[in-house]
């Protein structure tokens, strides 16, 4: 069973910085694809960024592409969310998910992420 859990959110203000971790427990870290997704009040879950296994390939949606960074240390089990110029538009609760190679998907508890006009 993997468990994943976010940490790093916060409150600031527009056009600060912010860096999410998520650290997985059990399992094989190092053979998942990890990804991100937020959820804003009223709205449905997006996506944000994603990474192969080994971190070489990235993906980002257009929002997040030039000011977000994803990335991951395979010796922590951790995957990161560096997030910048952040706007009020980025208040979400952002959820770290792996997908095994089996195709399972996990998902963590979330952390709030709040910017202030």
């Amino acid at each position: 069973q993997v468990q994943l859990r976010e940490s790093g959110g916060g409150l600031v203000q527009t056009g600060e910085s912010l860096l999410l971790s998520c650290q997985a427990s059990g399992g094989s870290f190092s053979s998942y694809a990890m990804a991100w997704f937020r959820q804003a009040p009223g709205k449905e879950r997006e996506f944000v960024a994603g990474c192969h296994y080994s971190g070489r390939n990235t993906q980002y949606s257009d929002f997040a592409e030039g000011r977000f960074t994803i990335s991951r240390d395979n010796a922590k089990n951790t995957v990161y969310l560096q997030m910048n110029s952040l706007k009020p538009e980025d208040t979400a609760v952002y959820y770290c998910t792996a997908r095994t190679l089996y195709g399972d998907d996990y998902w963590g508890q979330g952390t709030q992420v709040t910017v202030s006009s």
